[in-house]
């Protein structure tokens, strides 16, 4: 995956719970010293409030087009949303300008045509602004460009410091199966959601009906019929590869052969029981070979960058942070800055990459 997938502010649960792995947040301390509208400086490296805006303004209108305007009045144990959102998207706002200064570090830039690309993402977006809405964002052309530019650079240097890590995943390392499974649980769940697990004549009592399941699931009675009617699990079926579920439930699932039943198998949630479905889908495993190369890109690069981060001093205006908000002004409805970037960017550095 790109890091412009990565960093796209989509919504606050892509923010969250973003599949990238660079998700480190750069340390801010506070500063007096600083330039009009300058939000905050890494090194170097400065943000205005302008650059801010957009951010903030593109992510605001999208979350609220997927959850409506009222969100903003939820907490977050007790931290007002607004402020928790505000934060996270600080946050990613820093990790860009980091990752630019990285780049510098290792001599990457952007080249000329890249250059052109950026101009040209930036005048399709400015121009797609109402008067109104420019005036909010307090953004002009260039620097709409330049705000591309270290968007384009920031995944540059991930996908350059990245290039050599494509390992080879064999078939067997990133075998996906699947099996149906039957669950007898060994806790209850008290007022707060919390586990109480069985004590010994209530676990013996679960076993054993386990153990009565198993006889009649190995002794021909339907297997699904079964679950259905004692399955103590939201799901039955579930497909995994190899590191995913505790390590002796893993370890009977894959010794088994298609359609094989396994002995009881206790893991943290109580006894289970499972049906080999599928030992092997070549398509989920073809899948997670990308899935588990994706992740070993994510390490080799925060390995570099978790290096780096350590060396930048960050400082953040904090009153002009503070007087930035949430509110939604009425007129100003733009969403396209991460769009644009995708169509016009990232579109052709995919093509070129093919």
């Amino acid at each position: 995956m790109r890091i412009y997938k990565c960093l796209a502010v989509v919504g606050l649960l892509a923010i969250l719970v973003c599949g990238c792995g660079v998700q480190k947040n750069t340390e801010i301390v506070l500063t007096t010293d600083f330039h009009e509208n300058e939000v905050f400086r890494i090194e170097n490296s400065s943000c205005t409030l302008p650059e801010i805006m957009v951010y903030l303004t593109t992510a605001r209108n999208q979350y609220e087009g997927a959850f409506g305007k009222e969100i903003w009045q939820v907490d977050i144990e007790g931290i007002p949303l607004s402020e928790e959102f505000k934060d996270i998207v600080l946050a990613r706002i820093a990790q860009i300008k980091a990752m630019n200064l990285l780049a510098a570090e290792h001599k990457i830039s952007l080249g000329a045509d890249e250059e052109k690309l950026a101009k040209k993402a930036a005048k399709l977006y400015y121009d797609s602004l109402t008067p109104r809405e420019a005036a909010a964002l307090g953004a002009n052309e260039e620097l709409i460009s330049n705000m591309y530019m270290e968007y384009a650079l920031a995944n540059k240097v991930y996908e350059v410091l990245t290039a050599d890590v494509n390992p080879e995943i064999s078939d067997d390392e990133a075998r996906i199966m699947t099996v149906k499974d039957i669950l007898i649980k060994t806790y209850e769940t008290d007022a707060s959601g919390n586990r109480v697990y069985f004590e010994a004549a209530q676990k013996t009592d679960a076993y054993n009906r386990c153990v009565d399941i198993l006889s009649r699931a190995r002794t021909g009675e339907d297997f699904d019929a079964l679950a259905l009617a004692y399955n103590e699990d939201t799901q039955t079926e579930y497909s995994f590869g190899k590191g995913v579920m505790p390590q002796n439930y893993e370890d009977a699932a894959f010794a088994l052969s298609n359609g094989e039943i396994s002995d009881i198998v206790e893991t943290e949630f109580g006894y289970h029981i499972m049906l080999c479905v599928s030992t092997f889908d070549q398509e989920e495993t073809d899948a997670n070979k990308l899935t588990i190369v994706k992740k070993r890109k994510e390490e080799a690069f925060n390995q570099v960058y978790d290096e780096f981060l350590v060396t930048l001093t960050s400082n953040l205006n904090e009153p002009l942070w503070k007087s930035i908000n949430v509110d939604h002004e009425d007129g100003v409805e733009t969403t396209g800055f991460f769009d644009v970037y995708n169509e016009v960017i990232a579109s052709e550095s995919e093509s070129e990459s093919k």
